[in-house]
């Protein structure tokens, strides 16, 4: 009999809503005791997929309205019996609501161990558990699609489709060398030449991806950068869409780092908007200065403003010589004035350079054509598989070292039961990936680091 366990599963902030969510051998009959149906029928008699009205009660006391859920193993998010009791949000109320379930009898869920559960249960594979936290962390529109199609099991089909021709390869050429008297068909080796190659190519296909989608997934970090007064401050408030950062025409307004997540084309950047480039003797700004060059020098992606309407001056071409060798695109600002700038040397010095206006809001869909073009993730498809995180990738690596291995044994006439050898090893590393061979310590990390009642 499992430990029957319970969380808040939403927010730990007042809401419409609050919903207590119980799992295990007792969660029906734990949520029935602090739960009274307003018709007078208990919890217990419920089938799954089934709701009831009534109120928390608390000592005798209704406490609160409520509405209960019944899911019945093996039909529920855990694969266990499940109920969650949804009250009125008040952070009071939820928590007094599942300090009622305590006393019942569950014990306190610890961090993402209703998805470990699940994951236990067989109700999702280890790469599908993993898009749960990833779906809930998503910032961008195409994180959430990706981790959303990685849910619905598009990277486990991928795995498992390598994963059962080198399975049965293996298996047909254990077979030939373990009964070599049977009459068993031999793995023809341009056959086995075509099953490896096809894994190769799968494989590759997923790492050659794996950049584009960790920029998907983690958002990018940017820096707006360039000499006072050409306009930092109204690109970030363009982008943020609101008023963050101060605008004047005195020079050194900006004097410390600000910040701010904002999505552009899908994905997320986050900014900092910096103090203008150049020499200052005032003390306070100059330590401004010193932090905008470094955030510079350690962003992956630099916005390179220019004022447009007057002429590049030495802080513009050290600003260009800074950006080279980086993903940086060059903004060109106040184009609603007269141009007097050469922007030929800065269209030269950048791969991608745009023009706007900060001040009327134009030019923004233009800036985040070059931004995602610059970023290789204009024509990124969220609907194909992908690998999630850095464990994902290893295992893969590691399979399509072996596979590769094998390929080259294969041409130089090795024989099938050292080919085997590598076979196997390629299927027990996607096994690994996808969790049925996980072992427990890389499994509780994994689930370690999901918020509590999910």
């Amino acid at each position: 009999m499992s430990t029957t366990i319970a969380a808040i599963s939403t927010g730990n902030a007042p809401g419409g809503i609050g919903v207590i969510r119980i799992s295990g051998d007792n969660a029906v009959k734990i949520a029935d005791e602090v739960f009274e149906c307003r018709d007078g029928t208990s919890l217990t008699d419920l089938g799954g997929y089934r709701a009831k009205f009534g109120s928390i009660v608390i000592d005798g006391k209704r406490q609160d309205d409520a509405v209960a859920l019944v899911f019945r193993a093996p039909k529920s998010y855990t694969g266990e019996d499940v109920a969650e009791i949804s009250v009125h949000g008040g952070l009071l109320s939820v928590q007094k609501t599942l300090d009622a379930v305590f006393a019942a009898g569950a014990a306190p869920a610890g961090a993402g161990e209703f998805t470990k559960r699940a994951f236990l249960n067989g109700k999702m594979d280890l790469t599908q558990a993993e898009s749960v936290a990833d779906i809930i962390s998503a910032e961008g529109e195409e994180e959430l699609k990706a981790s959303i199609g990685a849910l619905h099991g598009r990277l486990s089909r991928s795995i498992n489709a390598v994963l059962e021709k080198l399975l049965d390869s293996s298996a047909t050429m254990a077979a030939w060398v373990d009964y070599p008297d049977e009459e068993i068909p031999e793995l023809e080796s341009d056959e086995l030449e075509k099953t490896l190659t096809f894994c190769k190519n799968e494989l590759n296909s997923l790492l050659e991806s794996y950049d584009k989608g960790q920029t998907i997934r983690s958002g990018v970090d940017t820096v707006i950068a360039g000499r006072p007064n050409v306009g930092k401050s109204s690109l970030m408030n363009m982008l943020t869409g609101t008023d963050k950062s101060i605008v004047t025409h005195i020079e050194g307004t900006t004097r410390d780092i600000v910040e701010e997540n904002v999505r552009l084309g899908g994905i997320v950047l986050h900014l900092k908007d910096t103090a203008g480039l150049r020499e200052s003797g005032d003390v306070v700004e100059n330590i401004g200065i010193e932090k905008a060059y470094r955030a510079l020098d350690n962003a992956q992606l630099v916005l390179a403003v220019f004022d447009s309407s007057e002429s590049l001056t030495d802080e513009d071409r050290e600003l260009i010589n800074r950006c080279s060798g980086k993903l940086a695109v060059a903004v060109i600002n106040k184009t609603d004035l007269e141009t007097s700038a050469d922007t030929d040397i800065i269209k030269k010095a950048f791969e991608k350079t745009v023009f706007i206006s900060a001040k009327n809001d134009e030019g923004l869909a233009e800036l985040e054509n070059a931004v995602t073009s610059l970023l290789g993730v204009a024509d990124f498809d969220s609907s194909a598989p992908l690998l999630a995180n850095l464990r994902q990738k290893q295992h893969c690596e590691s399979a399509l070292s072996c596979i590769n291995e094998a390929l080259d044994g294969v041409s130089l006439g090795v024989t099938y039961d050292a080919i085997n050898v590598m076979l196997d090893a390629a299927a027990d590393e996607l096994l690994s990936l996808t969790g049925k061979k996980a072992n427990a310590e890389v499994v509780n990390n994994i689930f370690s680091k999901f918020c509590v009642g999910k």
